[in-house]
């Protein structure tokens, strides 16, 4: 889908002109940040005007000892993980795609395999800035940890793809860089593994499984990590490596995302057979797979098709595009059902 035009705000009162003019003229505006998961969510109907958040890219504000930040949607993970490694500190968000920004993450909603014991992005956010359809600026949240007045926008931005407003600054809680990490690989059956692993008193922060290959890796971070992977070797077997494997967190292609109850894992090896997949533990199981959505269906699994058409209109989501976005605007059709 080409764009007519392309326009790099540097503000966030630019970003709002645009937006602005966008809805004077018809036009339709569709943001991107590292462009990691462009080919993610339906393909828009229209793109007008390309909004590349690239410019916005600072750290506006560290409050170390608050263990809170907040930044620019633009900025990308590695360089924020490079500012907040100097003060001892991390925003406990994996890499799963190279030069994936803050607003990206955001608006798919995309955690990695420590998602086990930090949560999503929605759980570390604690205030957001968005430009709505029309250029208005909206804040939600604020810069404590324990702020509970307004809506949550945020928590209804993320994994909204750009189509209900643009993401323009977010705020974070921190956790302190850990003591010491090591990662246990074992190439024991999953399917005895997993249950063993995520009851364990060694309190993984990441359990991985790549398939059809079989391998588990098991992150475990802290204090006394050593002494607690050893442990866990002890009754699953494995080798104990200091630093972090090849490939660790990250993603290929993945054409299908699915989500289903621990207790589904060996029914979903079964679905997936040989298909390549990454799959990690959460409070769920989430899988990224090369397999069609077609044979990943049933036994209590959600499939999203990324990249592909999208499922049937959902009602709700409907009101909700009708509420921010009554002119199709913003990226129209790359949310779920189309909106």
């Amino acid at each position: 889908m080409p764009a007519t035009w392309v326009a790099l705000p540097e503000s966030t009162e630019e970003l709002a002109a645009v937006l602005r003019a966008c809805a004077e003229r018809g036009l339709a505006a569709v943001p991107v940040g590292g462009g990691t998961k462009l080919d993610w969510g339906g393909p828009p109907e229209r793109c007008d005007v390309l909004l590349d958040l690239c410019c916005l890219d600072r750290v506006l504000e560290h409050a170390a000892g608050d263990l809170v930040v907040r930044v620019q949607a633009g900025l990308t993970l590695d360089r924020l993980a490079a500012a907040l490694a100097a003060a001892g500190q991390e925003l406990a968000l994996d890499l799963p795609l190279p030069g994936a920004t803050v607003g990206g993450t955001l608006a798919t909603g995309l955690a990695g395999p420590r998602a086990l014991r930090y949560g999503t992005p929605r759980d570390l956010l604690i205030g957001i800035t968005v430009v709505l359809a029309d250029g208005t600026i909206a804040r939600s949240g604020g810069k404590v940890v324990k702020n509970v007045a307004g809506y949550d926008l945020g928590k209804l931005f993320t994994g909204s793809y750009g189509t209900l407003g643009v993401i323009a600054e977010a705020t974070f809680r921190l956790h302190p860089l850990p003591q010491d990490r090591r990662w246990l690989v074992t190439r024991r059956d999953p399917r005895e593994v997993f249950p063993v692993l995520a009851a364990h008193q060694a309190e993984p922060s990441a359990i991985t499984l790549d398939w059809p290959e079989g391998t588990v890796t098991v992150l475990v971070e802290g204090a006394a990590a050593e002494a607690r992977a050893q442990a866990l070797r002890l009754e699953v077997g494995g080798d104990l490596l200091a630093g972090e494997p090849a490939g660790w967190a990250g993603l290929d292609e993945p054409v299908t995302e699915v989500r289903t109850l621990p207790t589904g894992l060996p029914a979903l090896l079964d679905a997936l057979g040989e298909a390549r997949t990454r799959l990690w533990l959460a409070d769920h199981l989430v899988a990224y797979t090369a397999a069609g959505p077609d044979r990943l269906h049933g036994d209590g699994r959600r499939v999203r098709a990324l990249g592909q058409p999208q499922a049937a209109p959902n009602p709700l989501l409907q009101r909700v595009k009708e509420r921010f976005d009554p002119g199709r605007v913003l990226a129209p059709g790359r949310l779920l059902g189309g909106f």
